[in-house]
């Protein structure tokens, strides 16, 4: 090949190095734009949406979390059935209280947040079921000895006196709870390396120790931890804004580029992985 031919050779070569590169980086601006316009999309959706009540449905398709084998509202409603008169402490909307297919004599649900208040009251009235606004703090409004059976899922806080107080001589509280450093991973990849007293926070033994110094004799007490998934970003912003204590005072704006990181792992590497934690506790009064 002479000198010239190899000249107009090494030319071509190079123009068709240039074009491929061209073409590359329109391909990458091009998939980063379709990135960007996938993650406001679901981001504004999932802002959107209302929270109200404890009915997680819309993240349906879009976020799994294993279940814990004790099956909580199906045992929660077979002690409602032998139950004279029942205690639901923050109910959220009520959706867990009115899947029981046959309720006491006397229900009555506590709720604190007014929208879920409203929801829980539209709910169960017509089940015959009273709804009191009641802040999350003692003492429960409600006399000594009132209730056989006192249930809650998920309280933010349990008062173990209280529960005592209105729990009739041989009546049972049952509650499913959420353990130490559920969905952790989340609440560590936006507030970052949480310490030990956060982390080990919700112990199922401290509430035993609890329940003991009420006066109850703990019956049952069970934890395990669940497999969580979240397949996109507006599952997790869903998730943040209803469950307001994972990350306190979570709004899209304030952690935004956190979430377009999240949502490009997510994209890239499939489904965010987290494990919730919850225990089951059954505790009884004497008498």
């Amino acid at each position: 090949m002479t000198e010239r031919a190899a000249a107009t050779a090494a030319t071509a070569a190079t123009a068709a190095t240039a074009t491929a590169a061209t073409a590359a980086t329109a391909t990458a601006t091009a998939d980063a734009a379709a990135e960007r316009a996938r993650f406001d999309a679901l981001v504004t959706e999932a802002d959107a949406v209302p929270v109200e009540g404890w009915d997680f449905s819309w993240l349906d398709g879009r976020a799994t979390e294993q279940r814990p084998s004790w099956g909580y509202a199906r045992a929660m409603a077979d002690r409602m059935g032998r139950a004279g008169a029942a205690l639901d402490i923050q109910t959220g909307g009520g959706e867990v209280l009115a899947s029981v297919p046959r309720l006491p004599p006397l229900v009555v649900a506590t709720e604190a947040w007014p929208p879920n208040v409203a929801r829980a009251t539209a709910l169960l009235h017509p089940l015959g079921v009273a709804v009191v606004a009641d802040p999350e703090e003692p003492p429960l409004p409600f006399g000594d000895d009132a209730f056989d059976l006192v249930v809650s899922r998920h309280p933010v806080t349990t008062w173990w006196a209280e529960i005592a107080r209105v729990l009739a001589p041989g009546g049972t509280y049952f509650s499913q709870q959420v353990g130490p450093a559920s969905v952790f991973e989340l609440v560590e990849y936006f507030l970052g390396p949480q310490p030990p007293e956060v982390r080990g926070a919700r112990d199922p033994e401290r509430a035993r120790a609890a329940a003991e110094a009420a006066g109850l004799e703990v019956v049952d007490l069970r934890m395990e931890k669940l497999r969580t998934e979240f397949f996109d970003i507006g599952a997790v912003v869903y998730f943040l804004r209803k469950v307001i204590w994972m990350v306190p005072g979570f709004t899209v704006e304030e952690y935004r580029p956190r979430l377009a990181e999240l949502h490009h792992r997510i994209e890239t590497g499939g489904p965010f992985v987290a494990h919730a934690t919850r225990f089951l506790i059954e505790a009884r009064k004497p008498g």
